[in-house]
């Protein structure tokens, strides 16, 4: 960061001044389009598969722990993980499991 404050610091108006700025805007948007745009898409991903779960789904938790939704509310699902053992757990902690279990 004080390399970069350096550079507008000593660029002079005209010529070498805007082309500082516009590699700094080129590096800005290299870094959106590799670093946080795909990183927003997969986000994006994952609440819609967390959004498609329905009862009965085999899912995985972010502890390592395979059960199957019994019940779902607004923020949690309740998940069996064994004949009659349920647990709550948050929807951000949850993946789909497949064939798992």
């Amino acid at each position: 960061m004080t390399n970069l404050m350096t550079i507008l610091l000593q660029a002079s108006t005209g010529n070498s001044g805007m082309m500082s700025i516009l590699m700094l805007v080129a590096l800005f948007a290299v870094m959106y389009f590799f670093m946080i745009r795909p990183q927003q898409k997969k986000q994006k991903e994952v609440q819609k598969m967390r959004d498609a779960l329905k009862v009965g789904d085999k899912v995985l938790t972010a502890g390592g722990i395979y059960g199957k939704i019994k019940e779902i509310d607004n923020a949690s699902f309740l998940i069996e993980i064994a004949d009659g053992v349920r647990v709550r757990v948050e929807k951000s902690s949850v993946y789909a499991a497949g064939n798992e279990s």
